[in-house]
């Protein structure tokens, strides 16, 4: 597993970037440690999901931004609060692309959660030449288990 990459000082403080295979070593290898997954209802139910069932684990949903508008969650400190009581627990954030994920890791970190991670990449990865998602990085494209809708 490679070691955390630091995030900027323009984005925030917390514990650092991971792909999502090494996400997934920390998940399998943790037995505290919890998937955020910060996109919309709307995108994981349309898009996919991560699938944990090899882990005994569930994915945390906890939107970063609220479908239809895109405004910020008003109770995503305490959705958090209530998914993830341990703040010593490793926590890792996903969205789409790792943007959104990196501003959720960031707050974690902020309200007291000392090892937030954002998954590098995200669910659907950086888009292709011809701007569609889902085939050069990311969750899926590591071949992780998911499912769709």
């Amino acid at each position: 597993m490679d070691k955390p990459i630091a995030p900027t000082a323009e984005e925030g403080a917390y514990a650092g970037d991971l792909s999502p295979r090494d996400t997934w070593d920390m998940l399998q290898n943790q037995k505290a440690a919890s998937l955020i997954d910060v996109r919309t209802d709307a995108e994981c139910a349309y898009v996919g999901l991560p699938v944990l069932d090899d882990l005994g684990k569930d994915v945390k949903i906890i939107s970063w931004t609220l479908f239809p508008g895109g405004n910020k969650n008003p109770y995503f400190v305490t959705e958090l609060n209530s998914a993830a009581p341990d703040k010593d627990a490793d926590l890792f954030f996903l969205c789409r692309s790792g943007v959104r994920s990196r501003f959720a890791a960031a707050l974690a970190t902020e309200i007291g959660y000392r090892n937030s991670y954002n998954i590098l990449e995200g669910f659907e990865g950086d888009k292709d030449e011809n701007g569609h998602r889902g085939s050069v990085n990311g969750w899926k494209v590591a071949g992780l288990p998911w499912k769709q809708g």
